[in-house]
């Protein structure tokens, strides 16, 4: 029986995960679920859940295992699943260099600006804060912006935000991903095992000569990155720079081209045989002609572009909610000032006044020297807005805290995630409010915003 009541309720409900539920606020949801947990009767479980070791064995060999130990529960993700994650940044970035944002010196030069300002001002601050102590490994925590929860509070306010200023944030955020990528290649090496690391380059030699020869299978790539991925792990390069570096081997040109897609649709469209309706099954003619219709779509869409779309509800809604769930949990209990000390008061600085800092006044200053000039539709209010935003670090902060403290110093790990959520929290709270005051209403957001001065 048909519930008008309950069609409105569900069309209500599927209108608000198309358009309200992203990736940031699922996230942002796990992170406050992760800490209730860990502060709770349950922590224990929670905190040994994560030891627990995890095996993909065929005989004698383990393919989760790092020099013949079995990776935990917590080191597969951060290791594993956190490769998937940075494979899917590597296409967004290759995608971006080739046909978006980041493809023309004029496109690229603002945010690129903005982002090396965004990670130069807060190390400075991090650096200042901690010079000679311990916790001055921890450098590099809040030089990064998280992509997913800074356009998840952008889009909160829909048509309101000019589609340049949502460009600039994904650009600048993308930029600091590869400060961050480079970062993690070049010093969190551990000592290296020069026969796995030839191995990695020979497989990645062998892709890249595929992508030449124009290989389009997509399990090729997929398997030969499984094994990219292993032979990191053994080498001591950080597992997840395999997936960046596999993700740029990706072919980005498809094997068929719009026009002859179209025109093969055309033929198949006026072959297609008379069909009967009084019939249930298709003829084999039918069949030969939809099978037609259906290799031609697979072969227009490129590989890198065919990943990208597959991966985007997994890694947002799957990878780094785990993340967040295992690496979030920090139990606030204990005495002697461990809970907070002083790497989370230099992350809270660094990523609320150092990202904003040092995004907004390079970004001013490459306006007023006049090497490059504001898009049409940002200003400096709304500038100031996604400056502010750019300090909400999570995902990528977290997982250098990881790095930075996870194998040496238990007390300044909780201290670093603690500021990472911190200054998470509060530069997207003080970016939420800057852009709700300055940008357009919702019944002009239409018109153009010219003020840039």
């Amino acid at each position: 029986m048909s519930n008008p009541m309950m069609k409105t309720f569900d069309y209500a409900f599927l209108s608000f995960l198309k358009h309200r539920v992203n990736g940031g606020m699922v996230l942002m949801v796990v992170a406050v679920l992760a800490m209730v947990i860990a502060n709770s009767p349950w922590a224990e479980a929670y905190h040994a859940f994560w030891n627990y070791p995890v095996a993909l064995q065929v005989g004698g060999f383990n393919l989760f295992s790092h020099h013949g130990e079995p990776l935990t529960l917590m080191a597969f993700i951060n290791d594993a699943l956190m490769a998937v994650f940075f494979f899917s940044v590597g296409l967004e970035i290759k995608r971006e260099v080739l046909v978006g944002e980041l493809s023309s010196l004029r496109q690229a030069l603002l945010p690129i600006i903005a982002a090396v300002g965004g990670m130069i001002v807060p190390v400075a601050i991090y650096f200042a804060m901690t010079v000679g102590t311990p916790a001055e490994g921890g450098l590099a925590i809040p030089m990064a912006t998280d992509i997913a929860f800074s356009l998840g509070v952008l889009s909160l306010f829909g048509k309101r935000v000019p589609l340049s200023l949502k460009i600039f944030l994904t650009a600048f955020a993308v930029v600091d991903d590869i400060g961050g990528i480079l970062v993690i290649a070049f010093c969190y090496t551990s000592h290296l095992a020069g026969g796995y690391l030839l191995a990695a380059v020979a497989v990645l030699v062998i892709l890249l000569i595929a992508n030449r020869m124009q290989v389009m299978s997509r399990t090729f790539y997929c398997v030969a990155g499984i094994a990219v991925w292993y032979l990191f792990l053994q080498s001591g390069v950080h597992a997840t720079i395999a997936g960046v570096l596999v993700a740029f081997t990706i072919p980005s040109i498809p094997c068929l081209n719009v026009k002859k897609y179209i025109t093969r649709i055309r033929e198949n469209i006026a072959e297609f045989p008379h069909f009967d309706k009084s019939s249930i099954l298709l003829t084999p003619n039918q069949i030969d002609a939809l099978k037609s219709i259906e290799s031609a779509s697979d072969k227009v869409i490129s590989p890198l572009q065919f990943m990208e779309d597959r991966m985007h509800g997994m890694v947002n809604y799957l990878i780094m909610p785990l993340f967040a769930f295992a690496n979030a949990g920090i139990t606030l209990s204990g005495g002697g000032g461990e809970i907070a000390g002083i790497v989370t008061y230099a992350v809270v600085l660094g990523l609320v006044v150092g990202k904003f800092v040092g995004i907004y006044s390079f970004t001013w200053l490459a306006v007023r020297l006049r090497v490059t000039s504001l898009p049409q539709g940002m200003n400096w209010r709304n500038t100031a807005g996604v400056a502010l935003l750019g300090g909400i670090g999570f995902t990528v902060s977290l997982f250098i805290a990881n790095l930075s403290f996870g194998a040496t110093d238990e007390v300044l790990l909780g201290q670093a995630k603690l500021g990472v959520l911190a200054g998470t929290v509060l530069a997207g709270i003080l970016g939420y409010a800057m852009l709700k005051l300055t940008l357009p209403k919702a019944d002009s957001a239409g018109a153009d915003n010219p003020d840039v001065s």
